[in-house]
């Protein structure tokens, strides 16, 4: 496929995670076709996205070089599955996480585009060997994981069917980069990916030293935001442990190594996020943030606009 032709994308889902997605494709200069299977679902995504567009170009923050009336100009919205992939050299699903849906979706597709079309999921926690199961080309398939807000968090995690073939990552590699995304390419698929693996471990200990009264819930997410994440939002945890030692990482191995894993032998077992003991871990966060509507949104809001702010800053430092 020419580059002349990789210019049409179609976004499957017009929900959150689809809707941000047409957003950071249109940013790049793509035309970008919207599908909803309930009908007017994707014509209402634009009008939403219409909003967001011109709240982002009055605060400064709209991505890309085109004004928010020519990325809007971008965009149109579909009911029929037939129209919407017409042209498109990359497809991303964006429906809910029920593996049998996407793998019914994934069928629809394969049937209307040609087979050099890239089929790409937004799946948080489904391999992709399972979505992309009942597909006949699995060598064009692939997961390309987002992190909420996809629009201020650029983290897209592109993970591989066993089949996948390197153009295709190579292809998508640089379709993200293009829309100022930050991918990362997992060598093969493992269940969580490399994020959500990762955020496991954290979310484990943080319940633990909870749950065995070490800690209050406040003050375990002051641990992350007002120290680790400190450093974590500028440079990883590989990179903070090569500086944290005169002579790098295996110099801090030899200083640390040691007491690390001492530490790490120590940790208790998996929680059980749905016991007794639980509830009372539910209570204490509900305490400082109620779970009703109204104070989660106001919560919401302010995450979204701190995260605004973050990548303002790290855009402008060149992180």
């Amino acid at each position: 496929m020419s580059s002349t032709d990789m210019k049409i994308i179609t976004v499957i889902g017009s929900g959150l995670i689809g809707r941000s997605w047409a957003m950071l494709f249109v940013s790049g200069g793509y035309t970008v076709k919207i599908y909803d299977n309930q009908p007017g679902l994707a014509a209402k995504a634009i009008t939403e996205i219409r909003k967001q567009m011109e709240e982002l170009e009055e605060a400064h923050m709209l991505r890309g070089e085109l004004s928010a009336t020519q990325q809007l100009d971008l965009l149109s919205s579909y009911d029929d599955l037939a129209q919407a992939l017409e042209g498109a050299f990359f497809v991303q699903e964006c429906v809910f996480e029920n593996l049998e849906v996407k793998q019914s979706i994934f069928q629809d597709i394969e049937g209307h585009v040609g087979k050099g079309v890239i089929l790409s999921s937004s799946t948080s926690c489904l391999v992709p060997s399972n979505v992309f199961s009942k597909v006949q080309n699995r060598s064009r398939c692939l997961v390309s994981h987002p992190v909420n807000p996809p629009y201020y968090v650029k983290l897209v995690e592109l993970v591989p069917h066993p089949e996948t073939s390197a153009a295709v990552m190579d292809t998508t590699h640089a379709l993200m980069t293009k829309v100022g995304q930050a991918p990362v390419c997992l060598k093969k698929e493992i269940d969580g990916f490399a994020l959500n693996r990762v955020q496991a471990a954290i979310i484990a200990e943080s319940w633990r030293l909870v749950q065995d009264g070490v800690i209050s819930v406040k003050d375990i997410d002051l641990v992350m935001s007002e120290g680790l994440g400190m450093r974590y939002a500028f440079i990883g945890p590989m990179e903070t442990m090569h500086l944290n030692a005169p002579e790098g990482l295996e110099d801090y191995m030899k200083r640390y190594g040691q007491g690390f894993m001492r530490v790490m032998n120590s940790f208790g077992p998996v929680p059980d996020f749905f016991s007794e003991g639980a509830k009372s871990i539910i209570n204490e966060m509900c305490e400082l943030i109620p779970s009703n509507r109204e104070h989660l949104s106001a919560r919401i809001e302010r995450r979204d606009r701190l995260l605004r702010g973050l990548a303002k800053l790290k855009k402008d430092s060149d992180c």
